[in-house]
């Protein structure tokens, strides 16, 4: 029960920390601090650019009504006032206890008017009255040669008013954007996670041995694309390790069974029938050496390459290769004199290279076991190594019946066999050309096959050449 409620809790941790949800909150809160930003940024710039108004139509409208009262001109002054959006226009003289009002509800008097002369020491500016709520310019004036002040007036009630009203208005639309943030955020959020999600459950499907996927699709991320491409290829590789492993297992099991099935029966037909009988008692225990003999072969060339796959130590000599080559053909001989095979070579002489020699001697010897195995009913083989360039470049050409353009690709696969039926001469274990294809990977040697369906085939090989001279120093390629 502690189990299944820890696995609950687990899960729903998970889910908390899916690239969906992450992506809906980071969205929605992003909407979120972007609204409440631009609220509180017009909100302030609303009421920075009322003030700066009510300034300018203090300033713009002192001008005019000066030359107003100074021309006597007093009627004009409400028109004036009312352009600029001035709520008080009084005259105060210095001398004088009175106010005259021109525009406002002459409710001022001259000491509340003088509570804004100090402005009169500085620049000619508004002067903000809190208290009132309003902007006061107050100018130096004179009439009739008595010395006053002016005092211009703009309320900014209005400004509190405005914003009452725009927060309202703000608060429902912060609200209607912030809804719209979080269902834009959802929809992006899903937008963006969804194709994440479909290939990892495909990469689940996967792992759990599922190759029948279409991976690769065509998503509108780049990344993901890429990222779909790259699992739709080792999709494709793995499942052709799991088949090659399949084969191996099988192939494996068969050559391994057959010879030790066939040990296990002489060694009792020696024991129960021929045990007395010299003669039949060599011929069996012959047919016992020579399965021991196969499955030796066998394990050595699993060895082989297990050793090469996991990248084996090489002890890179400079050698004569023609030299080389012609000593492991030499050990076919016997196939020509007892089996009526032809061995044709065009060997030029004094081609050295740079390798691991004893590799280069399974490569070569694989590759001529192998037409052997393969060629037609002729029995000929044909081995050229020739000078081609600032290379040496090793032929090994059957007879046989080809192969199919579509094997091309998989004839160097560990276990691959043609599908045509013939007699071995030589004694294989399938693992030949995997063995020189890793071998040759190894050497960074370029090699291939050429091949036409009732033609023959043609495995090739070229070898960087070296000068034999420079042997004690490494080698110098030529």
């Amino acid at each position: 029960m502690m189990q299944r409620e820890e696995k609950t809790k687990k899960s729903r941790f998970r889910t908390l920390r899916s690239l969906n949800i992450a992506l809906w909150l980071v969205f929605s809160l992003f909407g979120v601090v972007l609204v409440l930003v631009l609220a509180a940024t017009y909100h302030s710039l609303v009421a920075r650019t009322f003030f700066d108004r009510a300034n300018e139509g203090l300033l713009g409208a002192k001008d005019e009504i000066v030359t107003c009262i100074t021309e006597g001109e007093t009627s004009e002054i409400d028109s004036v006032a009312y352009h600029y959006g001035v709520g008080g226009v009084y005259l105060v003289y210095e001398e004088e206890s009175e106010v005259t009002v021109y525009v406002g509800d002459g409710s001022r008097t001259k000491q509340s008017l003088d509570v804004y002369e100090p402005s009169l020491s500085g620049e000619r500016v508004p002067v903000l009255d809190e208290e009132e709520g309003e902007l006061v310019l107050c100018e130096p004036f004179t009439l009739d040669g008595r010395a006053g002040r002016l005092y211009l007036t703009i309320s900014l009630a209005p400004i509190d008013s405005y914003q009452e009203k725009f927060g309202l208005v703000s608060l429902v639309a912060s609200l209607s954007a912030i809804v719209a943030a979080f269902a834009v955020g959802g929809i992006l959020s899903v937008f963006i996670s969804r194709p994440v999600s479909e290939v990892t459950e495909q990469a689940k499907e996967l792992a759990r041995g599922n190759y029948a996927l279409n991976i690769r699709k065509d998503y509108y991320f780049s990344e993901i694309e890429d990222l779909s491409e790259a699992l739709d290829s080792a999709r494709l590789e793995i499942s052709r390790a799991d088949r090659l492993r399949q084969e191996l297992i099988a192939n494996v099991s068969h050559d391994f069974k057959t010879p030790l099935t066939m040990i296990k029966a002489y060694a009792s037909m020696i024991r129960e029938i021929s045990g007395d009988n010299k003669e039949k008692r060599d011929a069996h225990a012959q047919i016992i050496i020579d399965e021991t003999d196969r499955l030796t072969a066998l394990v050595s060339d699993v060895l082989d390459l297990s050793k090469l796959r996991a990248g084996g130590a090489e002890e890179r000599t400079v050698f004569d290769l023609s030299e080389e080559v012609g000593s492991i053909l030499s050990r076919f001989d016997y196939l020509a004199e007892t089996q009526g095979y032809k061995i044709e070579t065009v060997i030029d002489e004094g081609l050295a290279v740079k390798a691991d020699r004893s590799r280069i001697g399974q490569v070569v010897y694989n590759l001529v076991g192998n037409a052997v195995n393969y060629t037609g009913e002729d029995k000929r083989v044909r081995v050229k190594l020739i000078r081609k360039n600032e290379a040496a470049r090793l032929e090994v050409i059957d007879s046989g019946k080809g192969i199919p353009p579509e094997e091309v690709d998989t004839i160097w696969d560990r276990y691959y066999r043609s599908e045509s039926t013939h007699k071995r001469p030589v004694q294989g274990s399938g693992l030949g050309l995997s063995i020189v294809k890793n071998i040759l990977l190894q050497h960074d040697i370029p090699f291939g096959v050429i091949s036409e369906v009732g033609k023959g085939s043609c495995f090739w090989a070229e070898f960087p050449l070296f000068d034999l001279k420079d042997r004690e120093e490494g080698g110098k390629k030529v």
